[in-house]
């Protein structure tokens, strides 16, 4: 089977140096994914499009390769495609009659032709020829040529005949890595995942940052919408979730700072915390989930002053965007489950916030704050390679990884419904269905006198939420990694 890739439109326009860079980026990031499919898969480097040969026939399996490049960036489509050697023009009906003879039932259609190279014809002759065969020998109701129900694609590129049987929507952006990296600011709400997602679309590599303000809850639940992104969008990356011990932050500030300044206040040491590590990683840019007036710390005046400690660029990518887009946009691309499902910490919650906060009486509130505190979050910041969380759960706690269902076992299937529905499970114990961003909500409905073992596609959420389990409680929670 052979797919044909073609580039982002912002791709193609770039000057020959830089086209060719953002391409070979392109090609690693894609054979990264679709490698975990198909190890034998061919992936042929062209001026215009990519080309991808698998000996995969599971219609599962493929289905499940697609999805996975559809979210690789810097792809505008991805295309099914026949590849024949180029026939005479008379001849050309043959090949993609075979195809679209069933599909034209009763349908009206169009044939639409792309062609590069020197041929004795112009693709409106090949539209009109195999247009009017396709007529002659199909059941199809007839030709529209605006809007059809079914457009007849083929390409033909010098010698060689495509003819396409599925069109698929890329991403767009711009190949992960191909641009500068950033550090993302992430609670693991509806905002600072989408503001992730938008960078790495545009080609950032996104390092997690994530302020602990008190509950590992909290903790986790960010870690999962981090691997989620990560796993979907993140091309293999290597990048890191920090996470900073903010609960003495937490208290300081209840105690030290007056009530309308701490929400300010507050953006503003996560801001010189992010600093300081940016520094140490070498990344000139951070990235916000705020939107201009979405709550009352997101006026543009509060934001200016909330600013003023950055000695890097601060990016917003969702600064004019409505809260209604950002949560159709979490939907998705599968965060917005996340969010309704996280763990709520509301420990700095002025009673009546500052919408104009102003920078000398900022900082007249800042000299009552202990800033060795701030000193001490930094230094008790853990740093960890994303794809290694899991393992990094496992240490606290002992975990069973098995490969064989056992005997008595209930598997529990924590995977994104879209996931399972492209390649359900299948074995010889019960299966339960809880996705992983439920089963901190349904955890007490596990059977203390049941075994469960969990499992998820990669194997690394299933590793840390069976370790979160154990470490509250249910002792009965192994992983399923066949």
């Amino acid at each position: 089977m052979k797919f044909v890739v073609k580039f982002f439109s912002e791709i193609t326009i770039k000057s020959r140096p830089v086209r060719k860079r953002l391409v070979a980026k392109l090609h690693y990031n894609l054979n990264a994914v679709v490698r975990e499919y198909d190890p034998d898969v061919v992936i042929k480097h062209g001026w215009d499009k990519l080309q991808v040969h698998t000996e995969l026939q599971d219609p599962q399996q493929i289905a499940a390769m697609v999805g996975a490049m559809r979210n690789v960036a810097g792809i505008s489509y991805i295309l099914e495609v026949a590849e024949f050697p180029l026939p005479e023009l008379d001849n050309i009906v043959d090949y993609v009659l075979p195809i679209y003879a069933d599909r034209l039932k009763g349908k009206n259609f169009a044939v639409r032709c792309k062609r590069n190279g020197d041929h004795p014809f112009k693709s409106v002759e090949v539209e009109r020829k195999v247009g009017g065969a396709l007529l002659a020998r199909t059941e199809a109701a007839g030709v529209k040529l605006k809007q059809p129900e079914v457009p007849v694609e083929l390409e033909i590129s010098r010698k060689t005949l495509f003819v396409i049987k599925e069109r698929h929507r890329g991403l767009g952006g711009f190949p992960v890595g191909s641009t500068d990296p950033v550090i993302s600011l992430i609670s693991g709400g509806f905002d600072s995942p989408v503001a992730t997602y938008l960078t790495m679309k545009r080609g950032m590599r996104s390092h997690f940052l994530f302020f602990n303000l008190g509950g590992r809850d909290h903790e986790i639940g960010v870690k999962e919408v981090a691997l989620y992104l990560w796993q979907k969008f993140g091309c293999n990356q290597r990048v890191l979730f920090i996470s900073v011990p903010f609960e003495e932050v937490v208290a300081e500030l209840l105690t030290r700072v007056e009530d309308s300044q701490m929400g300010v206040i507050l953006k503003r040491m996560m801001l010189r915390v992010a600093n300081q590590i940016a520094e140490e990683l070498e990344i000139d840019a951070l990235v916000t989930g705020e939107a201009v007036a979405q709550v009352s710390s997101q006026t543009l005046r509060n934001l200016s002053v909330i600013d003023e400690v950055s000695e890097r660029l601060v990016l917003r990518p969702l600064v004019a965007t409505d809260k209604g887009d950002i949560v159709r946009t979490a939907n998705d691309i599968g965060t917005g489950e996340f969010a309704a499902s996280m763990p709520e910490y509301c420990g700095v919650i002025s009673v009546n916030p500052t919408t104009r906060a102003r920078l000398e009486r900022v900082r007249a509130e800042e000299e009552c704050f202990d800033m060795s505190i701030l000193e001490r979050a930094v230094t008790n910041a853990s740093r960890t390679r994303i794809d290694r969380l899991a393992e990094e759960e496992l240490e606290r706690t002992e975990v069973e990884v098995l490969s064989v269902p056992l005997a008595e076992s209930v598997i529990i299937d924590i995977r994104h419904p879209d996931e399972e529905e492209l390649a359900p499970l299948a074995v010889h114990v019960p299966v339960e269905k809880i996705p992983f961003y439920e089963l901190h909500s349904k955890g007490d409905s596990l059977h203390p006198d049941k075994t469960y073992m969990l499992y998820c596609g990669k194997g690394v959420m299933s590793r840390l939420h069976a370790s979160h389990l154990v470490e509250s409680g249910c002792l009965n929670v192994k992983v399923y990694a066949p």
